[in-house]
């Protein structure tokens, strides 16, 4: 399985689809121009293909196993780990007083993107980090922070997140972890938490666990839940690891995919951690985790989806059967249209993705709330569509590969079996739906219709170059205008119906533009080919999918009840 990291990509999303000149000409990212930027792509890109994508079948294969109370991961991780935290890739975004680059989202984005297209298993490992170090940067107290951030920075020590219990899944207010204060400023932690991404490992000196409990003043619901970091060592006097804490990993799920990340069940045994924020106010808190891993969830899938079109692609040029031009089926006009159609959303994807990054960079960078609001309305695009865009070119690739695709020898269902968590973890795609006709809408759409504003100026100066695609999405977008105000005219619980429909068709758009946008700016002939085939071919989409939008959640629950 071989994979080779999309720089070209990368490059023309950056320059022409999402306006990165703009996050380079800011005071706080003036030494990340674009020059500087391709150049430190490159270097993750070495290290993606030659050192993380050769222990993806590694990962399959020889899973991570618990024996005798200690994770063992597979063969190859720790070394591809190492190669990721020594080139400082894990805290790319990190503040540089910890010891992090300081570089914009966006390129962290990019690294992301190749490191889950290498070997998404592994590349759960940093992201839950990077994550972690954020929340700890906007929340922790300064002696936390110089605890923690610096040895999490360099990859020393690893960072997790949880929320789930058995009995509290996506209502993280149901949860059952309590904390008592132990009279030095400590909590004891007790409870039982599920699906804990990299509860352990055994490469990194210590595994710090950013826990979600309730104090005993606590309020029911999640106005009631703290934060905590409980580590699996707690450090000395130095900093360094010390005893060991009481918590420990009860078992590893067996998945259907991602074999070579260790999703625990984890026990919390009044093990010592300290409060993260302010008491009651851990949601707060832990949103600024998982608002990160939502950018960086929705890139696991368009990476997954880029490896699994590299690997249809290389068969589809090698596979002999029956007749045609090429002499392999790839001279056949259906493997074509496959192909096509997970090249051009992996394409849109991608765009969506790093319009979110630059968003938040120039949110960050400017502090204008206009950028902070519309990173908040594409953040559910970006993780829905992006893991959904994953799942869909990875199908097709085992389509592409035929019979041959069933069969694990081949590793393209590999990539399905992966991929497929993501549309469910850091909240279904489902809740991401609803956050975007919900909370998304409450400024009565203001942040949409100034999103759409800026694809329908942008369509209007394209019409003279390419007056057919233009115009098709322009139209597109009128579309989406009405449907947005259709919603907007009803009760927010009656826009649930057709909330992931209407997402879908928003990314339709987004990726419509995209590639619009591109083909503008190159005139190459590849590139507009492929943006014909998604504004021809794959955005009329948009249409039946904004009529689904529209209707009433028709069928009660009584119709289902057994």
């Amino acid at each position: 399985m071989t994979y080779r990291a999309p720089l070209s990509d990368f490059s023309r999303i950056l320059k022409h689809v999402v306006g990165y000149d703009r996050v380079a000409a800011t005071t706080l990212f003036e030494d990340a121009s674009m020059e500087t930027v391709e150049a430190v792509l490159g270097e993750a890109a070495k290290m993606c293909d030659e050192v993380i994508a050769p222990t993806l079948r590694n990962g399959d294969l020889d899973p991570a196993v618990l024996e005798n109370g200690v994770v063992r991961t597979s063969k190859g991780f720790a070394e591809g780990y190492q190669a990721i935290a020594e080139g400082g890739w894990i805290a790319s975004s990190a503040s540089p007083e910890n010891g992090g680059m300081g570089l914009p989202m966006a390129v962290t984005t990019c690294v992301n993107d190749m490191l889950a297209g290498a070997n998404l298993a592994l590349q759960l490992n940093p992201l839950m980090t990077q994550g972690q170090i954020e929340a700890l940067e906007h929340h922790a107290s300064d002696e936390l922070k110089a605890i923690y951030l610096p040895k999490l920075t360099t990859g020393e020590w690893a960072g997790t997140m949880n929320l789930t219990e058995p009995q509290a899944g996506s209502d993280v207010g149901a949860l059952s972890s309590k904390a008592e204060p132990n009279g030095d400023g400590s909590y004891a932690i007790t409870g039982q938490k599920i699906y804990i991404t990299w509860g352990d490992n055994d490469f990194t000196g210590n595994v710090c666990h950013l826990v979600l409990a309730r104090l005993p003043d606590g309020a029911p619901g999640t106005k009631g839940i703290s934060l905590f970091i409980v580590p699996k060592f707690i450090p000395d006097e130095n900093g360094e690891p010390g005893q060991r804490n009481d918590l420990r990993v009860v078992s590893l799920e067996h998945k259907l995919g991602l074999h070579g990340s260790p999703t625990a069940v984890m026990s919390y045994e009044g093990a010592k951690g300290w409060l993260v924020g302010e008491p009651h106010d851990g949601m707060r808190a832990m949103f600024t985790m998982m608002n990160n891993a939502r950018l960086g969830v929705g890139v696991q899938g368009v990476g997954v989806a880029e490896g699994a079109y590299q690997h249809a692609l290389a068969y589809a040029n090698e596979r002999k059967q029956g007749k045609s031009e090429t002499g392999t089926i790839l001279g056949h006009a259906d493997v074509r249209r496959m192909l096509a159609e997970m090249k051009a959303d992996t394409f849109a994807a991608r765009s969506i993705a790093l319009a979110l990054a630059v968003a938040l960079d120039m949110g960050r960078a400017t502090g204008d709330a206009a950028w902070k609001t519309r990173a908040g309305v594409l953040t559910p695009i970006a993780k829905a569509f992006g893991t959904d865009t994953g799942i869909d070119v990875a199908s097709k690739g085992v389509q592409v590969h035929g019979g041959m695709g069933y069969i694990e020898e081949t590793g393209a269902a590999q990539y399905l079996r992966d991929v497929r968590v993501t549309a469910i973890y850091e909240g279904t795609n489902g809740i991401q739906a609803m956050d975007l006709v919900g909370r998304k809408l409450m400024d009565g759409g203001e942040a949409v219709f100034s999103l759409l504003d800026e694809i329908e100026a942008h369509a209007e100066t394209a019409k003279p170059h390419l007056p057919e695609l233009a115009e098709a999405v322009w139209q597109a977008t009128e579309t989406l205008r009405e449907t947005t105000e259709a919603l907007l005219a009803r009760d927010m619980a009656d826009r649930f119906g057709g909330a992931v429909p209407y997402l879908r068709a928003f990314a339709r758009v987004l990726g419509a533009d995209a590639h619009l946008r591109a083909a503008c700016a190159e005139r190459d002939g590849a590139v507009e080919r492929l943006a014909r085939f998604y504004i021809t071919r794959i955005l009329p989409e948009h249409s039946g999918l904004c009529v689904q939008a529209r209707v009433k959640d028709l069928v009660p629950a009584a119709d289902f009840a057994a």
